[in-house]
């Protein structure tokens, strides 16, 4: 008798695909299909995690776009503050599929509106990306002009790209109830007042997350019609959630939701990939979990681990390179300035 299953690779069997593979390099579990080269042009987008994706396409002498750059005097650690170098353009974390599309959209329109001008104290800062001028600015009008020029550098760094890479981090997002634009981070947190009539919690499923990423493929050809996208999903859990439970289940719901639609996503377009760094992190079977003792942040070899696979995947790593070695830092407060810039962890500091 015959069935599928009798010639099936080593990688489509639990005990030869993992227990019994090399769980150091995994050289079967991804296989690009949208591919980078050094020539590349790279832009880069997302939660947190992407930033990992940034630095390490960089240090393999990528084509990394970067719209915005930092100024020549600026110092390193004052630059990411200000959000410079983080991606491919100053517009901070982007953590949903919705925020991403909307930022495509305002991209392609310009689209400015006061009304997402938020005050902190006597100054004021862009609602859709509130830390990025973390002194603020002195009047509305200078934010949306502030705006209006990172648009106009969004643009041109979309037309330039050959390969979009996006990072899912949330399904749980705070929506302005008038005109249906989701925010980076709930009013009240990061500038704005928080209005219960004003604005509404939102925890998107997976089939309006699917949506969203179709939504902005298709505005992403308005850039480049020949844009290809490689997904990934943040291994980082939650920082604190809105939607009535216990924050761990509502971290498992969310990665659940954003890796069920990456996969349909991938599976509806030619033009797409899915690159696990999600599963290396958190999965034991691999390796991991890769966290750091809080938890929540992945550790230098866990980062080392999933970049080397993604490099040596496209052909980007030297091959003397040693296999997931983490870089340490010669100078311990380096350490402490690469760290990531990530909003959402401004929630733990209300905590009881």
């Amino acid at each position: 008798m015959t069935h599928p299953y009798q010639d099936l690779p080593d990688r489509a069997f639990w005990r030869r695909g993992v227990v019994e593979a090399d769980r150091l390099a995994f050289p079967d579990l991804y296989e690009p299909r949208v591919t980078i080269n050094r020539d590349t042009p790279v832009a880069t987008a997302g939660s947190c995690f992407a930033q990992h994706i940034g630095r390490a396409l960089r240090e393999a002498g990528c084509a990394l776009l970067d719209g915005e750059r930092q100024p020549r005097m600026m110092p390193d650690a004052v630059a990411r503050a200000f959000g410079y170098g983080l991606y491919s353009a100053r517009y901070g974390n982007v953590y949903t599929a919705r925020q991403l599309a909307q930022l495509l959209k305002d991209a392609a329109s310009g689209h400015l509106d006061p009304r997402f001008v938020w005050a902190r104290d006597d100054r004021f800062v862009d609602a859709f990306r509130p830390t990025i001028e973390p002194e603020g600015i002195d009047s509305v009008e200078e934010v949306l002009l502030h705006r209006d020029w990172h648009l106009e550098r969004v643009a041109q760094v979309l037309r330039r790209a050959e390969v979009f890479v996006f990072t899912l981090g949330l399904t749980e997002a705070w929506e302005d109830r008038a005109t249906g634009r989701v925010l980076p981070v709930c009013p009240g947190v990061a500038g704005g007042a928080f209005d219960p009539a004003l604005h509404a919690f939102r925890n998107f499923r997976t089939h309006e997350v699917l949506a969203d990423l179709h939504a902005a493929r298709a505005l992403l050809h308005r850039f480049n019609p020949g844009m290809r996208m490689i997904l990934t999903v943040s291994p980082v859990p939650l920082a604190a959630t809105a939607a009535g439970g216990h924050v761990l289940t509502a971290t498992m719901r969310s990665k659940a939701v954003l890796r069920a639609a990456a996969a349909e996503f991938v599976e509806d377009v030619a033009d797409a990939d899915y690159f696990p760094s999600y599963e290396l992190v958190t999965q034991v079977a691999a390796g991991g979990p890769w966290f750091a003792p809080n938890l929540r942040d992945v550790t230098p070899d866990g980062v080392a681990r999933v970049m080397s696979i993604f490099l040596r995947a496209h052909g980007l790593l030297d091959a003397e390179a040693p296999e997931g070695a983490a870089v340490e830092p010669e100078d311990p407060e380096e350490d402490e300035a690469a760290d990531l810039v990530c909003d959402e962890i401004l929630l733990q500091s209300f905590a009881r």
